[in-house]
């Protein structure tokens, strides 16, 4: 249960993009440059620490650790609020060359290499900013993420060795040994934890202790297999135990496609400080610890890919639905209009059918009234007249209510139908109509049917829509004798319940048969052509199907079969 509602969770905000006036502005009376101060404060105090949990390696007196997480932490903050938070990775370089390195580079040197690697992140965040997604929802996003710290990192490990070498602290020889360390420290450091971040501010609106405590079971077990595989690693009592890291990529991969970007952002993570306990533990030096970085890399871009493609199936699954649900409505609204459409034009034979009873319960009550107030007035008469000034009411009460269920709007409601009374209910509506052009109709419904499971209202509709049209076509062909016979029949194989609806009007043309089912088809100039598009469309939803029979004229018929199965519209 517990497993479902964090699938849920992740699911329903894993593609929205909070906005930074949502999350990393307060919404009460703050003024903005305050909280600016604060965010900057906060994101500072992360970029110290990090850099003091990364400080392991250093190479004539410079760090050469590959792995530089707090660069990635603000990176975000530059990538999700603007690139004027570079001001935070200025000051946060000169206070950890201070006080977490212990640096004995003059100051102008070091105001230098703050500068450099300030403003050059800062000019790749303006440039990367405009056309990134912060959400990381697509895969151009990833890629476009990876290449603009890439490139951020090469640029400024260029102009930070040309000022160390024209300082004289490195010769050019030495330029190999510090700028491959702090490049792939600096892109596994962006890799890691810039798409970790900005995920995590996405969901800050999101978090609950809820969501956390069913999410930390997985959690727990995911720290486990690293440590496991880090242990395992460990005792080849080797630095070639590296060979082994393909056994990091089951554990994010996993996380990936359980969890989409989220999961794979978290995984890499922990899989990452799993590696900077091996260096401990181990006792690796930088170079080895590169090659672990840039297999680091590899499953980085590797989980990162998977975890945005399943969020993008995901995404890409949720619009078909989302769009299936407003074909469905559309498609609602059609059969509602078509209904409207059926009924007024039997409006006239539907309030002839009204009105005749209404007008003979009125002459039955006055017949009833007079002989009340006369003397010779027989009790017998008139309760014969009141009752059936009653029946008179109630088949004019019925017409109306058959009519308002036919017209009624709302969801496709299934419920067992007995296709007889269906059939009967149908004849109702459009009885009048066959009356007035002198139509006969017959029903051929054997009683002992079993029922279907349907949304009478639907069903009702096609049946009603094949009788108007087997009307039209009657009055068409001049036919002075129509005939209207509706058959229902039990068919095996699969189990199914067909009807048909045929007549002796005047057919349908060949050229017409074909596209029948199609719409705005129609041999009616005053047709719209949606009649048996629509019903075919219902049918199908019941997982039925809808066919012409015969087109022949004096023999045309339409079939159409649906399950005895239970089973739900599509």
């Amino acid at each position: 249960m517990a497993e479902r509602a964090v699938l849920r969770h992740m699911s329903g905000v894993q593609n929205e993009v909070a906005h930074p006036d949502t999350v990393l502005r307060p919404s009460g009376s703050s003024p903005a440059w305050l909280h600016a101060v604060a965010t900057g404060i906060a994101f500072l105090i992360a970029y110290i620490a990090l850099e003091w949990m990364s400080f392991i390696h250093e190479y004539k007196e410079l760090p050469v650790t590959p792995w530089n997480p707090g660069l990635g932490v603000v990176f975000a903050l530059m990538l999700y609020s603007g690139a004027s938070y570079g001001v935070v990775l200025f000051v946060g370089v000169l206070i950890a060359e201070i006080a977490v390195l212990r640096t004995n580079l003059p100051w102008p040197l070091i105001i230098g290499v703050a500068i450099i690697i300030a403003v050059g992140y800062s000019a790749v965040a303006f440039a990367v900013r405009r056309k990134l997604d912060a959400g990381l929802n697509h895969l151009r996003d990833v890629f476009l993420l990876l290449a603009g710290g890439t490139a951020g990192a090469l640029l400024v490990a260029l102009f930070l060795s040309l000022l160390l070498i024209a300082d004289e602290k490195l010769s050019p020889a030495d330029l190999f040994v510090v700028s491959v360390p702090l490049l792939v420290g600096d892109v596994i450091g962006i890799a890691v934890m810039t798409p970790l971040v900005l995920r995590f501010i996405l969901h800050i609106p999101h978090i609950s202790l809820q969501t956390l405590r069913a999410f930390a079971p997985e959690v727990a077990l995911y720290v486990a297999v690293v440590l496991l595989f880090v242990w395992f690693i460990g005792l080849t009592e080797s630095e070639s135990g590296f060979k082994l890291f393909y056994l990091f990529f089951l554990p994010v991969v996993v996380a990936a496609v359980r969890y989409g970007l989220d999961g794979a952002c978290l995984g890499l993570a922990l899989t990452q400080l799993g590696l900077l306990g091996l260096l401990h533990w181990h006792g690796y030096d930088a170079n080895v610890f590169t090659e672990f970085q840039i297999l680091m890399l590899v499953l980085t871009a590797t989980g990162l890919t998977v975890g945005v493609t399943v969020n993008e199936r995901q995404q890409a699954d949720r619009e078909v639905r989302r769009f299936e649900a407003l074909l469905r409505s559309k498609e609602a609204e059609a059969a509602q209009a078509a209904r409207f459409n059926l009924v007024s034009s039997m409006a006239s034979a539907l309030a002839h059918e009204i009105n005749q009873p209404i007008t003979a319960a009125r002459a039955l009550g006055r017949a009833a009234q007079h002989l009340l107030h006369s003397d010779s007035g027989s009790q017998a008469r008139v309760d014969d007249n009141l009752t059936t000034m009653i029946a008179q009411i109630d088949h004019a009460a019925s017409v109306v209510k058959r009519m308002r269920e036919f017209l009624r709007r709302g969801e496709p409601h299934i419920s067992t139908t007995d296709v007889k009374s269906l059939i009967d209910d149908a004849l109702i509506l459009v009885g009048a109509e066959a009356r007035a052009a002198s139509i006969k109709i017959d029903v051929d419904v054997p009683s002992d049917l079993p029922t279907v499971h349907t949304d009478r209202v639907q069903l009702q509709q096609v049946i009603l829509n094949l009788v108007h049209n087997s009307i039209d076509a009657i009055e068409a062909s001049g036919q002075t004798e129509g005939r209207i016979r509706i058959a229902a029949a039990l068919l095996q194989e699969p189990p199914r319940m067909e009807i048909g609806v045929s007549d002796n009007g005047a057919g349908i043309a060949p050229a017409l048969a074909d596209r029948l089912f199609e719409p705005l088809t129609s041999s009616k100039r005053d047709s719209l052509g949606l009649g048996l598009s629509i019903c075919a469309t219902i049918v199908q939803s019941h997982h039925g199907r809808l066919w012409l029979q015969s087109g022949a004229p004096g023999a045309t018929e339409f079939r159409f079969w649906l399950p005895l199965q239970q089973a739900t519209p599509s």
